[in-house]
């Protein structure tokens, strides 16, 4: 069986942790920051972990 190839747009969009978890960035926190308040984008700067329903994709993904 070949290889898995590593998807090169999403390996420059996550990290995966020491115990194998993957950290993501945060969405919407990009433009229109004007309506948004200050604890929403405080919030908005610190990564998250990718959710349970879509690590099995997101590791398949970073290859394997």
């Amino acid at each position: 069986m070949p290889k898995v190839k590593t998807n090169r747009a999403a390996a420059k969009r996550f990290r995966r942790t020491a115990r194998g978890k993957i950290k993501r960035r945060c969405a919407y926190a990009n433009h229109k920051l004007g309506k948004k308040t200050r604890k929403r984008k405080r919030r908005l700067r610190k990564a998250t972990l990718v959710s349970a329903g879509d690590l099995k994709r997101m590791r398949r993904l970073l290859g394997g």
